[in-house]
């Protein structure tokens, strides 16, 4: 049995010999590009439907701001008058300083909460993954169901009272949802009780990126726990931080569901937010331009910390 060898050369120019190269007069076939122009009419319904929901929305919205609009009938255009009325009125201030304070409250003691159960569970133990669905349980129920469920808790006649009456610290007991020095840290818990869990995913899920390497190496050069977590942990998942940081401002800023049902923004203001307010003008008291300048005015500070943030936890700062 004999087998013909040819060179490497000859055998790669094998299959083009029976094929006629382009002449000088005939130029090259153009491709197609059907099969391009099918993904962009594909994506093209989503691209209009996210257009028309989200930016003509807005837009619109942002017109009305500059109008005494009722939300019936005709209007006029009033200039600035809407923005200045919320930047006179102390309601308003009152309910920019809460918002503030219950967003960067929430995302504080929120992600440093997630972080330590994120790092406790990322342990080997038994238990770990009962543990990450009781935790992240909060997260996908309803808001509003479990303001309520908390409202009877913190009520006068509530379990907290009736505990710490029960243990002869009856004197500590009071209405917590009424008294506007304590609504305000009443409404913050509530809100980092919902809001932990989703910052522990994210930081589980940065911590399983971090090199068990890195860790046992810098552990055998007599790194104690401490310095472990903050030069090779914590560098590590600077883009879970920077994730969960921008998501809890958002969040934290646009608030409205557990104040509507906790407290609808009460004792005396002492819980108002941007939110309840934009709704409150709009839909209560039917100053639709109003609330339309309030919701501008959130949407601009929702911008400009989410910018602020990425700038300070990016990476690269050529990025």
């Amino acid at each position: 049995m004999t087998a013909t060898m040819q060179p490497k050369s000859e055998a790669a120019k094998a299959p083009l010999r029976g094929r006629r190269a382009p002449g000088a007069g005939e130029k090259p076939r153009p491709r197609s590009t059907g099969l391009q122009l099918g993904h962009w009419w594909w994506a093209l319904p989503g691209i209009v439907l996210v257009i028309a929901i989200h930016y003509v929305a807005t837009g619109i919205g942002g017109f009305f701001a500059f109008t005494n609009w009722t939300g019936i009938g005709s209007f006029k255009i009033v200039g600035w008058q809407n923005f200045e009325a919320i930047f006179k009125d102390p309601t308003k201030l009152g309910a920019l300083t809460n918002t503030l304070f219950l967003a960067f409250g929430s995302v504080f003691l929120g992600n440093v909460g997630g972080l330590i159960i994120a790092l406790g569970l990322n342990r080997m133990l038994k238990t770990r993954y009962i543990l990450r669905t009781l935790f992240f349980m909060p997260v996908v129920l309803s808001p509003l169901a479990t303001a309520y469920v908390w409202k009877y808790i913190f009520d006068f006649d509530g379990p907290i009272n009736v505990f710490l009456t029960s243990i002869g610290a009856g004197d500590l007991a009071k209405p917590w949802l009424a008294d506007p020095q304590w609504a305000i840290w009443t409404v913050l818990v509530v809100l980092v009780w919902g809001s932990t869990g989703f910052a522990m995913v994210i930081f589980m899920a940065g911590l399983a990126g971090v090199p068990v390497e890195v860790e046992e190496a810098a552990a055998i050069d007599g790194a104690n726990l401490w310095q472990r977590f903050r030069y090779v942990t914590l560098p590590a998942i600077r883009p879970a931080i920077a994730i969960a940081t921008t998501l809890g401002i958002v969040q934290g800023l646009r608030v409205f569901d557990p104040i509507m049902a906790l407290t609808n923004g009460g004792p005396a203001g002492a819980t108002e937010t941007l939110a309840t307010q934009v709704y409150k003008q709009a839909f209560a008291l039917g100053n639709f331009g109003g609330g339309a300048a309030l919701a501008l005015v959130l949407a601009a500070i929702i911008l400009f910390f989410a910018v602020i943030q990425q700038r300070l936890t990016r990476q690269n700062p050529e990025d």
